[in-house]
């Protein structure tokens, strides 16, 4: 095997090892920062969806309050309102689920899952958690969620704590059973933002082919170049001075002499090659003559 494919063959070695660090760590990193991308918009979400539930219970529902002496409309509901934002949301972001969990809801829709009431029972034990987020595997594949507590606050009361105190019209529309029972500052369920794990992972994925194909472009003009350069400034002279020797070798005293350019090495083999010659013919002279 020639010295240029054995220094070829080192260097690819070298650089797939190099390409396997650094693609698994750029992985890491892509993945981790879409992750982080997709949490900041279920976040954004999320917070779209407490301030419309703020808004219908300081503005829409004292407009409505009359309107409850003859039957109950859903949109006095911060619930409601915040839920049925996100259904027309969803119309144009519809990879992102958005839920209003609960363990006893007014509507059967909002009644938590397992998972969900895992989430709820979660913040039941850490009172002071305010977010929580993680994976999850689904039929669809894996899911990432984003969770916040909901907890019964004033505007909930007058509507969740007893039936003898909720409105005459909420009871009659929605019944006695559910959706009643619910304490004072208690969490009582979760909003709960999924979104599936191939939208966190796309970006990261794109990026990395990018990634890729650079590293792949950059390895193929290094390897042209340092092959260049070796061919020019070590194989070529190497060459030059095997093939003076083998017509040395053989006799040939007509030879050119050994080249004395490039690489200060090369120049340093050539001098001594030289003074080799030298000595061979002075001692080919003296074998003669005598």
């Amino acid at each position: 095997m020639s010295l240029l494919v054995r220094l070829n063959v080192a260097l690819g070695i070298v650089f797939l090892c190099a390409a396997f660090i650094a693609g698994y760590a750029c992985w890491a990193i892509l993945e981790a920062n879409g992750r982080r991308e997709v949490l900041a918009e279920a976040g954004l979400m999320m917070d779209s969806a407490v301030a419309i539930r703020a808004y219908t219970a300081a503005e829409v529902l004292p407009l409505l309050e009359p309107q409850m002496r003859e039957s109950f409309p859903p949109q006095s509901v911060p619930f409601y309102a915040a839920t049925q934002n996100f259904l027309k949301l969803r119309e144009r972001h519809p990879d992102f689920t958005y839920k209003e969990a609960t363990l006893n809801p007014t509507n059967p829709r909002d009644r938590a899952a397992d998972w969900e009431a895992d989430i709820i029972q979660r913040f039941r034990n850490d009172p002071h958690a305010n977010e929580v987020f993680g994976d999850r595997e689904t039929p669809m594949g894996k899911s990432l969620y984003l969770a916040r507590p909901i907890r019964e606050e004033p505007p909930c009361a007058t509507c969740h704590s007893m039936p003898s105190a909720a409105p005459p019209t909420r009871v009659a529309r929605d019944g006695r059973d559910n959706g009643f029972g619910w304490l004072d500052n208690e969490i009582v369920g979760a909003q709960v933002i999924s979104v599936p794990y191939a939208n966190a992972t796309a970006n990261a994925e794109r990026a990395f082919r990018g990634l890729m194909i650079a590293l792949l472009a950059t390895f193929a003009v290094t390897f042209g170049v340092v092959n260049m350069l070796l061919y020019s400034l070590a194989v070529r002279p190497v060459r030059r001075i095997v093939h003076i020797a083998d017509r040395l070798s053989v006799g040939d005293m007509s030879a050119a002499d050994f080249p004395l350019e490039g690489p200060r090495e090369i120049t340093s083999l050539g001098r001594s090659f030289n003074r080799m010659r030298t000595s061979l013919d002075k001692a080919l002279r003296l074998l003669e003559g005598s």
